[in-house]
């Protein structure tokens, strides 16, 4: 329980740390939402709003152990994220996942990548629908590991197919209206 709340502790201070930023405009990742199925979740910032769409075709990836998916939706999220401030170094952690050499490796960076980006999404104006952090307490060798969705189904990143149930929500972030 120390280590949890130590680790949380620390991803406060280094995760995404611009929470209050708010920006209006257009993005131009039109249609991306359609594309990677998080048409039901709608942030009002568009950057952030790419940053959650790239975490979910990541993570979606993942799920389904497409490693070279994954490579390719991280190198985007990479850019997102070096792009919005207070991501900066929240990107470098995508940069890993990137170009990691194994799935294995893109799992194991995807628990703190997760942890900057929970923290970032606990913080947006949610719109529309609802973002839901999991939890599954197998992942990374019993320590745990938790992940974003836009559905309550569990669908493992961290085991794919191994293990797609293991999990649960321990909470949703939905608009405050």
């Amino acid at each position: 329980m120390r280590k949890y709340l130590a680790v949380m502790l620390i991803t406060g201070v280094v995760s995404c740390t611009n929470t209050d930023q708010k920006v209006a405009g257009n993005s131009d990742t039109t249609s991306k939402a359609v594309e990677t199925g998080t048409a039901g979740v709608e942030l009002k910032d568009t950057k952030v709003q790419a940053i959650y769409n790239g975490y979910i075709a990541l993570k979606d990836a993942l799920v389904s152990t497409k490693f070279e998916d994954a490579q390719k939706t991280a190198s985007v999220l990479k850019t997102d994220l070096a792009n919005y401030k207070g991501c900066e170094s929240t990107s470098l952690i995508a940069d890993k996942i990137a170009t990691a050499k194994d799935i294995k490796a893109q799992r194991k960076e995807f628990t703190s990548l997760s942890q900057d980006v929970i923290a970032l999404f606990k913080h947006a104006d949610v719109v529309k629908g609802s973002i839901f952090v999991q939890h599954c307490p197998m992942a990374n060798n019993g320590d745990g590991g938790d992940w974003l969705s836009g559905e309550q189904k569990i669908q493992n990143p961290y085991y794919g197919d191994e293990m797609m149930e293991c999990g649960r929500v321990l909470e949703e972030i939905k608009s405050a209206k």
